[in-house]
């Protein structure tokens, strides 16, 4: 059973991720709300209405389905980083759900996110409020061996 690396001993899998994450959120909104748009039509434009809420669920649903089968959001991806649970290994479906729920609950508590913001860049590891709740890590995927 491996577990996560040690940002002291092996700090390439941490390096630059707090940043990362950042830019990587940007590309993912952006791909939620490209969804969003394209779903609008379908809802007869009535989701202009509820719009947050489409965004919420658009949201989730896209995260959850990413990182249950990758590890990692298409953003995620670009930048080359991954979530890694507490064991060192890849994100399954419940992690996944648990990790996405933990992300969607800080979003719709503004204290928590920013507590989640601060906690990634201040903490070794770079670990978000639901990582730290988890023990999940995110990672640099081209340091990964395995």
């Amino acid at each position: 059973m491996s577990s996560t690396p040690d940002p002291h001993a092996q700090p390439d899998f941490y390096k630059d991720v707090p940043l990362k994450r950042l830019l990587a959120w940007v590309i993912d909104a952006l791909i939620t709300l490209l969804a969003c748009i394209i779903i609008l039509p379908f809802t007869a434009f009535t989701g202009i209405f509820f719009f947050p809420f489409l965004f919420l669920v658009v949201g989730f649903a896209y995260r959850f389905v990413t990182i249950a089968n990758s590890s990692a959001t298409w953003g995620m991806r670009v930048f080359a980083i991954e979530l890694r649970q507490s064991d060192g290994g890849r994100m399954t479906p419940a992690s996944a759900f648990a990790h996405t729920l933990g992300y969607t609950l800080s979003w719709t508590v503004p204290v928590f996110q920013l507590i989640s913001i601060v906690m990634m860049a201040a903490t070794e590891r770079g670990q978000g409020l639901s990582d730290h709740v988890l023990g999940t890590v995110m990672i640099n995927r081209r340091a990964v061996i395995s």
